[in-house]
């Protein structure tokens, strides 16, 4: 017997087609209770264990951080460039995997760790390479975009509703952080000349903040475009 959508051939047994669904009968043909020929789940999920999964990448993590260490200890009888691999990889170990260890891992407390494990990066750069731009540069940078980012996660975790103006005020932050950013590149590094970059992403991103903040409070643009690009 075949199905009469797709022709695949279906045993005695099938309720119905395995592969479009559609229902086979035959008035002259009684059905016997036989093994289907086609498995009921075509695809099978197979379960990975979490707490493996996380020991695996933790193990990896670890051979890696061993592993840069031993070849810097190796090649320059010290701790030359391994240093920026390790912080680089724990930065990643902490942003990735550590909030994988937590059942329910609160945003609230990682992304701000995650900006506090960048910082404390950033400083051990800033140290090693005697450089003197992180307190000019990096740590209010850093720390200005931290607390835009936490307080949209904060306002996206405990307000259900309003989330078309969290995302306009975050857009409209990021975009007044710009010029602060050319200012402060300006006064570390020692540039020459001002050259004013930071008007157009300052622009772009005001711009689509307001454009955001006005469909939320504007309820048919919102629905019409909602239905336009079916969100």
């Amino acid at each position: 017997m075949y199905c009469i959508n797709c022709g695949v051939k279906l045993g005695d047994s099938e309720d119905k087609c395995p592969l479009c669904g559609t229902v086979p009968y035959h008035p002259d043909i009684s059905r016997i209770e036989i093994e289907p020929l086609y498995p009921n789940d075509r695809h099978p999920v197979t379960h990975v264990s979490k707490f493996g999964a996380l020991i695996a990448a933790s193990g990896i993590f670890f051979l890696l951080i061993v592993t840069s260490m031993l070849c810097d200890l190796q090649i320059n009888g010290g701790i030359i460039w391994s240093g920026f691999v390790v912080g680089a990889l724990l930065l990643l170990y902490e942003t990735a995997v550590l909030p994988c260890w937590f059942k329910n891992p609160n945003p609230v407390i990682f992304v701000p760790c995650g900006f506090l494990a960048a910082g404390v990066y950033l400083l051990y750069i800033n140290a090693v390479t005697n450089g003197d731009w992180f307190l000019s540069f990096a740590f209010p940078v850093a720390c200005i975009f931290g607390e835009i980012v936490t307080a949209v996660v904060v306002l996206l975790k405990y307000v259900r509703r309003g989330k078309l103006y969290i995302f306009g005020g975050m857009t409209i932050a990021l975009g007044a952080l710009a010029p602060l950013v050319e200012y402060l590149i300006y006064i570390t590094f020692d540039i020459s000349r001002f050259v004013f970059w930071s008007v157009y992403p300052l622009i772009s991103l005001v711009f689509i903040g307001a454009m955001l903040i006005f469909f939320a409070i504007c309820r048919p643009a919102r629905e019409s475009m909602e239905r336009k690009f079916f969100i």
